[in-house]
């Protein structure tokens, strides 16, 4: 199972920025199970809805066609509670993308109200440039076009010269899928 700090995005322009929403509802597990009594969304999960709205625009530069993974938090702030009932509104910009990685900045804000900033570095990462991991499948384009799709990137999604995204312009999803 796959856990989403997104629900979906409300805008997506490649290489540039993106905006994304979560909608805090009462029904989900880690609300009940962080503080049965007194029901807020735990700042990590904060956190990891930043570095996904960040890293699926980092993962478009690179065309989705491999891995690219969060390697550090440079700096990461999170200011009052995210609780039932709100919708946290993340916006990532890209700072630098480079070969070996990009960095984003995210804040996130509640009902305009700022709540979460955060400077994140995502590698890209070569499963064949370590023993490790060699020859072996570490996600699945499936899943992750899957992923693209419910959160809306190709509904809102566009070039920095106003083209549309589609799914064809992105080929490593064509390829044969991985069992």
């Amino acid at each position: 199972m796959r856990w989403f700090w997104l629900d979906r995005f409300t805008e997506f322009v490649a290489g540039s920025h993106a905006t994304a929403v979560k909608c805090v509802s009462l029904s989900e597990d880690h609300l009940q199970e962080h503080l049965p009594d007194y029901p807020i969304m735990p700042n990590s999960l904060v956190a990891e809805g930043m570095a996904q709205c960040g890293g699926l625009l980092v993962s478009e530069i690179y065309k989705f066609s491999e891995l690219v993974v969060l390697a550090k938090f440079a700096r990461c702030t999170i200011e009052g509670e995210a609780r039932p009932g709100d919708v946290i509104r993340y916006k990532a910009v890209v700072d630098q993308a480079k070969d070996f990685g990009a960095s984003v900045q995210v804040k996130g804000d509640i009902d305009g109200r700022p709540f979460s900033e955060g400077e994140i570095f995502f590698a890209r990462f070569d499963p064949d440039s370590t023993e490790n991991t060699r020859g072996r499948v570490l996600f699945n384009p499936d899943d992750l076009r899957s992923w693209l799709r419910v959160v809306g990137v190709f509904d809102v999604g566009v070039r920095t010269d106003g083209t549309r995204l589609r799914l064809e312009d992105y080929p490593h999803f064509f390829q044969t899928s991985v069992v």
